[in-house]
Order: structure tokens, then C-alpha cells, then sequence
């Protein structure tokens, strides 16, 4: 599986962006799939995961209620809407694919388990 995410860019605090990751393979519809973010100096995060089926979601505390992760396998394709953006969230975002861990499991233990695919970051910047 490979993956590409994009969509970034530049928007002022307050503002929206929706994050898109495609995946080659047959077999995407297989994978949890997961959000992480990395800003400077700092360790990289976890943000939202779904499930492969995209009926249970997870979502980091920071994000909740203003990031909404979803899927669509028809496009191999997951999305994350960034709502009411503010400056802390400025990083670099990757979308990341695991075959085997649960989304609870990708939530909490994502660095211990590890992720079966990476995909490379698209960079978001939040100006205050």
C-alpha cells in the first residue's frame, strides 16, 4: 500500500482545511488507517484513526470537536476535516496504514506497534 496525502497549506486561525489521503492496493478497505501529526521539535502525534470499515472513529483530545477523520474505500481514500484550526496545530501531517491494530490500539500504542505504512507529510500552517 502506498499513500499520498495532500491538501495542506497556509490558513488563518479559525479557518478549515480538509486533508486527503490516497492509497494504491486492492486491499486498502483491509486497513485502520490513522493521522499523525509532527510539528517542530516535537515528537510526532496522534490525531484520529479510523476503523476499515469507517464506522468507529478515534480522535485525539486536542482535536475533538474540531477534527473529524472519515473514509471512502469506493475512492481509497481518507479524509480529515480540520475545523476551527488554531496556531498549536501548525505541523507536518501524515497519514499512516496498519492492517493489524485496532483503532483504539493505533490511538494509544501507535509508537510500541508501530504502523504498516507511512505515508510522506503535507504541511499545515495556521497563522494567528
Amino acid at each position: 500500500v502506498q499513500l499520498q496525502a495532500s491538501g495542506g497549506g497556509l490558513v488563518q486561525a479559525g479557518g478549515s482545511l480538509r486533508l486527503s489521503c490516497a492509497a494504491s492496493g486492492r486491499t486498502f478497505s483491509t486497513y485502520a488507517m490513522g493521522w499523525f501529526r509532527q510539528a517542530p521539535g516535537k515528537e510526532r502525534e496522534f490525531v484520529a484513526a479510523i476503523s476499515w470499515s469507517g464506522a468507529n472513529t478515534r480522535h485525539a483530545d486536542s482535536v475533538k470537536g474540531r477534527f473529524t477523520i472519515s473514509r471512502d474505500n469506493a475512492k481509497n481514500t481518507v479524509y480529515l476535516q480540520m475545523n476551527s484550526l488554531k496556531p498549536e496545530d501548525t505541523a507536518v501531517y501524515y497519514c499512516a496504514a496498519s492492517q493489524s491494530s485496532s483503532i483504539s490500539t493505533i490511538a494509544t500504542m501507535w509508537a510500541r506497534y508501530g504502523m504498516d505504512y507511512w505515508g510522506k507529510g503535507t504541511q499545515v500552517t495556521v497563522s494567528s
